[in-house]
């Protein structure tokens, strides 16, 4: 009886032992968490008259394209051009004129052939909006005690304010009453906050102020045309992906992004 017993323990512990083998053995394995792939970064340096464009921009193809992570280092062109003279990585330029692509050019640090002019704008004169002082050309800049324009061995706005100030003949008698801003935006926040009584400035960058009123534009063939020209950069890491949202920069979509913040639309070969 108690043989009989013991056996019984026997075949109900090997059954139990199945039973759980089986269990075991279906149960589902647990799965190693996949390691999604970070998205290719494309590093732009942009002149800081786009900012607000290329933000915009930047959402939408990014969600468009989201294996593709837009790094901007915006600022004056003329710093950038001597940035990426120096070696920093960028594998777009687009600057806010043809001189500081051309320089780099000329030390074959371009892709040449992917040049293209995105936008143009134009050179205007703001004054703050209360202004009573009785400016309404470029020529009143003689009776003005100071007058903003961007500093002209980095920022392109204040080498267009030379060409023009010098083409209407003034330049001589205002070069002294110049306070030379570091960027686009500072010559506006000089208007501004009335440090001075005007400034030269891109139209596009007056826009966004709502302290500041343009009083003049320059005249046609008073100065070199205002062009925003980019290109892909010799030692860019990622050409194709580079030359692919270079190609976007010149698309209906981006167009409508431009023209939004009162460019003028080019997208076209230089």
């Amino acid at each position: 009886m108690k043989k009989k017993v013991i056996v019984n323990w026997l075949f109900i512990l090997v059954a139990v032992l199945a039973v759980a083998g089986t269990i075991w053995a279906t149960k589902p394995v647990a799965q190693t968490p996949v390691k999604l792939t970070e998205p290719m970064e494309i590093n732009i340096s942009a002149a800081l008259g786009l900012k607000d464009a290329l933000q915009d921009i930047q959402k939408e193809y990014e969600a468009s394209n989201p294996n593709v992570k837009l790094v901007f280092n915006l600022g004056p062109a003329g710093v950038l051009q001597k940035q990426l003279e120096q070696g920093v990585m960028a594998d777009i330029f687009i600057s806010a004129s043809p001189k500081q692509v051309n320089d780099l050019q000329n030390q074959n640090l371009v892709v040449a052939s992917t040049r293209k002019i995105l936008v143009s704008d134009k050179l205007v004169l703001v004054v703050p909006k209360n202004s009573q002082l009785k400016i309404e050309g470029f020529q009143n800049l003689t009776r003005v005690t100071r007058f903003g324009m961007g500093e002209p061995g980095t920022v392109p706005a204040g080498q267009y304010a030379i060409e023009l100030l010098k083409n209407i003949g003034i330049w001589e008698a205002v070069k002294d009453k110049a306070v030379q801003a570091k960027d686009v935006r500072t010559i506006i926040a000089y208007v501004e906050t009335e440090n001075v009584d005007a400034g030269i400035a891109f139209s596009t960058v007056a826009a966004l102020s709502d302290k500041v009123k343009v009083v003049a534009a320059a005249p046609d063939g008073s100065h070199t045309p205002v062009t925003f020209p980019a290109v892909v950069m010799a030692n860019s890491k990622h050409p194709q992906e580079a030359e692919a949202f270079l190609t976007y920069l010149c698309s209906p979509q981006s167009a409508a992004v431009f023209k939004k913040y009162g460019f003028t639309f080019v997208g076209s070969n230089q």
